[in-house]
């Protein structure tokens, strides 16, 4: 789900669907709109030489789609062997249950309502499904379950929402908490100083090419955010919805309801910190 607005010179990359890396190709899914950006992208992930893929995030419950991602693998020499969730936002795991009867593979989930099968997700598990190295990173902020995926191999990272390959991504209160976003933020960073991640394999929109430039971006957007929110409530704001009229005044009218959302998360943030 994309915020409402995005700060000019945000990094951007090209592929939307096909190929990204040497072991990441993308499905984009038919369902774009003004929060899905192009449509979410499914990923199929999987070594060079192995006959086994992972899927991450099988998207909606729309049966061309999962069967477009199936054909996807087949097509390349591959069977499908299990499917990982980004988190349990319906545009990414709705159609998980279907594709796990589709394929016959258990689904991985931090979330237990979200699993099929006997193993979840959690830090430092390490998904080694035909010979890939995937390592979880737990990236709690856009919802409470939120993953994110590192490469090592390709030097990238599957982020779900946490980053998107265009515009910002939506806190959403309650589930999602700023605080913990912004240190999955901080976490992402490091993967990109201390890792060597370059590319980030975002839920929506295309792939960049600059993951430090692109988190970098996204921590100063917040920075940015919430001193605009913190201004707005020292000139007599003091609402949800009179803070979004103040700092979204030229954004959408159509996306300001999620932009409340995202609002009261800050709120939060600057109430739990002494900063309102």
């Amino acid at each position: 789900m994309t915020d409402a607005a995005a700060l000019p010179g945000q990094p951007r990359g090209g592929v939307l669907s096909g190929r990204a890396t040497a072991r990441a190709v993308n499905v984009l899914a038919p369902n774009p709109s003004a929060m899905t950006l192009d449509g979410t992208n499914t990923w199929i992930v999987s070594e060079p030489d192995s006959d086994l893929a992972v899927v991450v995030d099988p998207g909606p419950l729309d049966d061309g789609h999962l069967r477009a991602v199936i054909g996807a693998a087949e097509r390349a020499g591959k069977r499908v062997a299990l499917t990982l969730l980004t988190h349990g936002h319906p545009d990414h795991a709705e159609g998980a249950a279907r594709f796990a009867e589709l394929t016959r593979t258990p689904v991985r989930a931090l979330d237990p309502a979200l699993r099929i099968g006997d193993e979840g997700l959690g830090a430092g598990d390490v998904i080694t499904t035909g010979g890939i190295e995937m390592r979880v990173v737990p990236t709690p902020g856009h919802t409470a379950d939120s993953l994110c995926f590192h490469l090592p191999s390709d030097q990238a990272v599957l982020t779900g929402d946490t980053v998107l390959g265009r515009g910002t991504t939506v806190v959403a209160h309650p589930d999602g908490r700023l605080g913990d976003y912004l240190d999955s933020l901080r976490r992402l960073r490091s993967l990109t100083v201390d890792d060597g991640v370059r590319f980030v394999l975002p839920g929506h929109g295309p792939v960049l090419e600059d993951a430090q430039g692109a988190v970098e971006f996204y921590l100063a957007h917040r920075a940015n955010r919430l001193a605009q929110v913190e201004t707005a409530v020292e000139n007599g704001h003091r609402g949800a919805s009179e803070v979004v009229a103040a700092v979204y005044a030229d954004v959408d009218r159509s996306l300001w309801p999620a932009a409340e959302l995202s609002v009261r998360a800050q709120l939060e943030y600057l109430r739990e910190h002494g900063l309102i």
